[in-house]
């Protein structure tokens, strides 16, 4: 069995914020929207149905508590939460918090604008708030 590994353009296009029992959370590096990454610790899956019934249910489980960090910390007008895989094969899923004055609205973000990456600072400083706000 082949072992796990993060996808390249996943670990160039996010940094660690941390582990829950199956999902590396990851926070994508795009200040234009609050984005965070879960990436399930398992090897050459590329599709939900992929993963075994207990791993399907802790994965629902895992974006229930990033989308509730991510609602406490932000306030979004909306969530949106997505598995697309279409340009990144492995499995990870897409919670991000939207607002309705955000620069891709009512649209997805993806193409909408340039990712615009954080100021170190405030890289460390989401990145602690959001680590205060997941188990792990």
């Amino acid at each position: 069995m082949t072992a796990w590994h993060l996808h390249p353009q996943l670990a160039e296009d996010t940094v660690p914020v941390a582990e829950l029992p199956l999902c590396e959370v990851r926070l994508m590096d795009d200040a234009n929207h609050p984005w965070l990454v879960l990436v399930p610790r398992v090897a050459d899956i590329t599709e939900i149905i992929d993963l075994d019934p207990a791993q399907r249910s802790q994965l629902t489980a895992e974006i229930d508590i990033t989308c509730r960090a991510l609602k406490s910390l932000f306030k979004p007008d909306k969530l949106n939460v997505a598995a697309l895989g279409n340009l990144v094969p492995q499995l990870h899923v897409h919670v991000i918090a939207r607002y309705r004055d955000d620069i891709a609205w009512p649209r997805p973000v993806w193409g909408a604008a340039n990712a615009r990456p954080y100021p170190p600072e405030a890289l460390v400083e989401r990145v602690a708030a959001l680590r205060a706000l997941l188990p792990g």
